[in-house]
């Protein structure tokens, strides 16, 4: 999982804050979205795009974590030095609810970026569409293709090794005889 050191997070979060809240350019036609920050707040709570990455990233690993305790079990060692009691590979596992925990963890940093990325790009909308307000559906359009993209990239980068490791992990475990 890529991570966002704390104090980077917290200045991204603080720029896109003070973006939401800064007034927008007023426009020739009235704008009938309502204000602009209650707008911008519906719109990224109620889009797929906002939570989706950390749902898949989340059941992807939870696959992962769930079909990799058969083998510790047996003695075998975690890979990962995320889910090591030293924070070295090739190690003992974390106890399943540790694991559990941080796997839950990096779903909310999961959903923290996909907010960033969200709130940004409803920002960006909602200047362009004041700016140009006779393009309103080409803007709108731009956006959902663009927060799809950022999402699917997201989803995918976080998820597709875990899935193919648990396709894996079923395998080896059928076929060593594990419960």
């Amino acid at each position: 999982m890529v991570r966002v050191k704390g104090w980077t997070r917290h200045c991204v979060t603080a720029f896109a804050l003070a973006i939401v809240l800064m007034p927008t350019f007023a426009s020739a036609q009235e704008n009938n979205d309502g204000s602009p920050v209650g707008s911008i707040f519906k719109r990224v709570v109620l889009d797929p795009t906002t939570y989706a990455p950390a749902a898949i990233a989340y059941d992807a690993t939870m696959r992962d974590w769930n079909t990799s305790q058969p083998f510790f079990r047996n003695g075998y060692f975690e890979r990962n030095e995320r889910f090591t009691l030293s924070g070295l590979p090739n190690d003992r596992p974390v106890s399943y609810d540790a694991g559990r925990r941080r796997i839950l963890s990096d779903a909310f940093v999961t959903v923290e970026m996909s907010l960033i990325n969200n709130v940004s790009s409803q920002v960006f909308e909602r200047v362009l569409i004041d700016r140009y307000p006779n393009k309103r559906t080409l803007v709108r359009t731009l956006g959902w293709i663009e927060r799809s993209a950022f999402a699917s990239l997201m989803a995918y980068h976080l998820s597709a090794q875990h899935y193919r490791q648990a396709t894996a992990n079923q395998a080896q475990a059928l076929q060593m005889g594990f419960k």
